[in-house]
């Protein structure tokens, strides 16, 4: 689908209230759309952890306006369900990923820095208990 509007309305056919109900959780799952033109936007929240965040955002339910109780967890499942057709993991986003060489020759300078300020014999103790 292409806009919150026709997940919400599917929110409603799925599981009854009115489109206001469901709208707030399908634009906050394509919030990364008014950054950008590409449909790349969905890594941000269209995968299984994108799910756990609406939860964490929304809450576990949400009441309708007819009083009933909807997992937000099924309302963000719809969407992605819609958008993919399958719920990804976010490592399937990253699989797809390339990593820009600034950025692992900066991550490579951090960790060489940071080796050269750490006792690693204190390291070895700790991997040692465990």
């Amino acid at each position: 689908m292409s806009h919150a509007v026709y997940h919400a309305h599917s929110s409603v056919n799925a599981f009854g209230g009115e489109m206001e109900d469901f709208l707030p959780i399908h634009e906050w799952i394509d919030r990364s759309r008014g950054g950008t033109n590409s449909i790349l936007h969905r890594f941000l929240s269209h995968h299984t952890q994108g799910i756990q965040d609406c939860v964490a955002h929304f809450g576990s339910t949400i009441t309708t306006s007819k009083g009933r109780k909807v997992p937000v967890s099924l309302i963000a499942e719809q969407h992605i369900q819609e958008d993919l057709g399958f719920i990804p993991t976010m490592d399937d986003f990253i699989g797809m990923m390339t990593c820009p060489r600034w950025a692992s020759k900066r991550a490579k300078l951090l960790h060489r820095r940071l080796h050269e300020h750490i006792d690693t014999s204190e390291l070895a103790e700790v991997n040692a208990d465990g």
